[in-house]
């Protein structure tokens, strides 16, 4: 892993969106990072219904999950609105 990228405790779930947000700094920079219920179940290889089961499956994909973050923003494939989507 990059050292100059650090992934900030937490994540939060965001219901609408169907989503996970968790967060990352780069030189002092705030960027957000999300990866979406589709693909973490796929990651996870089970269906995620319920908030704790997609929060406790993240944990515990939590280094593969930051390991793809980390070749997104290194190769800089930000959103137009500066986050980064899995």
């Amino acid at each position: 892993m990059n050292q100059d990228i650090l992934f900030n405790e937490g994540a939060q779930w965001h219901a609408a969106e169907q989503r996970v947000e968790f967060t990352a700094q780069q030189m002092g920079a705030l960027i957000r990072c999300f990866i979406s219920h589709g693909l973490l179940e796929q990651w996870a290889g089970e269906p995620l219904l319920s908030e704790q089961a997609i929060l406790s499956a993240f944990e515990r994909l939590r280094f593969d999950i930051e390991e793809r973050a980390e070749e997104l923003i290194e190769a800089q494939e930000y959103a137009e609105d500066g986050a980064i989507y899995l």
